[in-house]
């Protein structure tokens, strides 16, 4: 099991190194995380929902992402509540404190996954979740030691130095653990390290000195990857094109901003300069701008508004400005979101942006899917077809006018159905569909229909595997891989 001391510490990406390795060597190898706290999800092959690591994970693995590898996934829906995940269904909405009583009921599922993975393949690697040493949440722990001591898991604590206090964090953690909890830990992984190891190894001797751990390697800072966040946004929030003619693509952030991943391949396009529009900064000049999911639509919707944007969209589009709405942005370009369960906050309806004709209505039913399909042949100059590929997520059902001119058709085990809805002046397109933009094909037919000439068709998913070799040749070269194979075996 991979602890960090922090969140962001590197445990996803030390387990997606791991499992490449392992793919490498030819072991059949499964990644977990009893417990996940993420608004980045993603389909998994048996149709449930599980967090977005595990399933990029299993990608580096070379296995089919499955909802037992991440058991409990909580979506936060406001500051102290969150929609309960379990096994890749919603089960219900809980505060913290109600989830807290729920923890020895989550942590049978969590058993049960753990143990088919077990069955099935050589080797688990597991993911705690943010830091075992957060002593207020040791009680019915079952994402961090709770769950390694329930299993008899060794574990690793992988710290970022690039954060500072590097020493500091791993002595803290280890003095905030129980002894058994301590004996249980194996050594340390440092992080994201840049400068001369040579000055570092003093440090590095005092630590295993001081603590009888052994320190397993020291992973340098990598540049320029394409590793899927686990939730976190990237800490870059404007990436500038070095090119002269290039689309100009902004996304608002809002508080519950949810698949922020869908919009990694647009961030690593070369022709793209893309930007991340926080709150309180001023809507940028801009080509093209995406209304992303979210896990809040009506909250988020209301923060758009206070923000000024509702305004600033009529005005880009009066310019001839392009925009996009994907899941709960398609909702929002409606023009009335109803909640009658109140699944998403107090029972209501409350208006949209009135951009395209179509309500939505939020039920308790989530649509979960990996769908694939094209573009519907008006968003294309040519009136060819671009491939498309993603999944859905979402509790909504829209109905209007608008859909009756689709952005996309999908396949079904019947033929084709339409997703989504393009405006009658093909300004606006919608859809349900996350993922719009990972097939080159429809990467470039999308930043053509915005207003990009000549756009190239850039392989994401190609660039993406390339960075987890990437990741995983700096691992096998700075770490002592065969001793962290023996901890497995």
């Amino acid at each position: 099991m991979v602890q960090g001391t922090t969140s962001d510490a590197g445990k996803s990406t030390l387990v997606a190194g791991l499992c490449r390795l392992a793919r490498r060597a030819g072991a059949r190898v499964a990644p977990f995380k009893p417990q996940n706290m993420a608004l980045n999800s993603a389909v998994s092959a048996d149709g449930g929902e599980i967090g977005r690591a595990q399933a990029w994970q299993a990608f580096a693995a070379g296995v089919e992402a499955h909802t037992d590898m991440n058991p409990v996934l909580l979506k936060p829906n406001s500051d102290t509540g969150a929609q309960v995940i379990i096994q890749g269904q919603a089960r219900f909405n809980l505060d913290a404190r109600s989830y807290h009583e729920y923890k020895p009921i989550a942590m049978q599922a969590v058993l049960e996954s753990y143990g088919r993975l077990k069955a099935a393949y050589d080797t688990v690697l597991v993911e705690g979740a943010g830091s075992p040493a957060e002593i207020n949440l040791r009680s019915r722990d079952i994402a961090n030691m709770g769950f390694a001591e329930a299993v008899d898991c060794p574990v690793i604590i992988v710290a970022d130095i690039d954060r500072g206090g590097v020493f500091a964090h791993l002595i803290g953690t280890l003095d905030c653990l129980s002894e058994s909890e301590r004996a249980r830990v194996r050594g340390f992984v440092i992080n994201r390290f840049r400068g001369d190891l040579s000055l570092l190894q003093p440090g590095l001797d005092w630590l295993e000195a001081r603590t009888g751990k052994r320190v397993f390697g020291v992973v340098p800072y990598l540049q320029g990857l394409l590793l899927d966040a686990e939730d976190m946004l990237p800490a870059q929030k404007h990436v500038k094109s070095l090119r002269d003619h290039c689309l100009r693509v902004a996304v608002p952030v809002y508080p519950r901003i949810s698949n922020h991943t869908d919009f990694d391949a647009l961030r690593a396009h070369p022709q793209v300069d893309f930007r991340y529009v926080g709150p309180g900064e001023i809507f940028p000049a801009a080509d093209l701008v995406i209304l992303p999911g979210s896990k809040n639509v009506q909250h988020d919707l209301a923060w758009l508004r206070n923000q000024g944007w509702e305004s600033a969209l009529l005005r880009h589009l009066r310019y001839g400005g392009k925009v996009i709405g994907i899941c709960g942005g398609m909702q929002m370009l409606g023009t009335t979101l109803s909640d009658p369960l109140g699944l998403e906050g107090p029972a209501g309806d409350s208006p949209g942006l009135g951009l395209l004709d179509f309500s939505t209505t939020l039920m308790a039913h989530k649509q979960l899917v990996n769908a694939q399909g094209r573009l519907a042949a008006g968003l294309l100059p040519d009136g060819g077809a671009a491939a498309v590929r993603g999944y859905e997520i979402h509790m909504g059902e829209t109905t209007g006018e608008a859909l009756a001119q689709p952005a996309l058709w999908l396949e079904t085990a019947d033929g084709m159905r339409p997703d989504g809805a393009v405006s009658t002046d093909g300004q606006i397109a919608a859809s349900y569909l996350h993922g719009l933009f990972d097939h080159p094909e429809a990467c470039a037919a999308w930043l053509n229909w915005a207003g990009l000439a000549q756009a190239e068709a850039v392989d994401h998913d190609a660039r993406r595997n390339a960075s987890i070799d990437t990741l995983a040749d700096a691992m096998a070269a700075h770490l002592d891989i065969d001793a962290l194979w023996r901890i497995c075996a």
